[in-house]
């Protein structure tokens, strides 16, 4: 398969931001499914877009997946921190799984995190379900910073956020 990752254009935004709520309603990752509060966060890629950069993973013209590399701390960035990018919203349509898309996805943060001037690390936050997207960070590098662990939602008790980090 011959994935190429680029930056989003706004044509792809609606369909990305489907591709990105649908793997989270079907791996079960919201509490509330289609009335999850979250879902028109991550269907909302025109968002992401204006503050961070979006990137895609397709297949010739096909749209597999993609993520949000944000540069630093701001108002994309959920744990960020001075020196720090951080990957948001790596979500793979189901078809398109297992043939190195989120992969890619995550090395081309990583190669952006790199080109960053004074980036000196790499930072995300998982579900504690997301066991595939664990074994594709701890694969690249990234170790688990059980101290950086949080919850978006403190009123719901188990909702607690893993965080990876990179050193670059």
């Amino acid at each position: 398969m011959d994935i190429r990752i680029r930056e989003a254009v706004p044509t792809e935004y609606e369909a990305l931001g489907e591709i990105t709520a649908q793997a989270y309603l079907q791996d079960g990752l919201l509490d509330y499914g289609e009335g999850d509060e979250y879902l028109p966060v991550l269907k909302d890629v025109a968002a992401r877009a204006a503050a961070a950069a979006v990137l895609v993973a397709v297949e010739g013209e096909r749209l597999l997946g993609g993520v949000t590399f944000v540069a630093g701390p701001g108002p994309v960035a959920d744990i960020a921190r001075t020196g720090e990018a951080e990957i948001r919203a790596l979500a793979v349509a189901h078809a398109a799984r297992g043939r190195g898309a989120g992969e890619s996805l995550v090395r081309a943060c990583v190669d952006r995190a790199r080109a960053t001037e004074g980036c000196t690390a790499l930072v995300l936050s998982s579900q504690r379900s997301m066991h595939t997207a664990h074994r594709i960070y701890e694969r690249l590098g990234f170790v688990r910073t059980p101290e950086r662990d949080w919850n978006p939602v403190p009123h719901l008790d188990d909702l607690t956020l893993l965080t990876y980090k990179l050193t670059l």
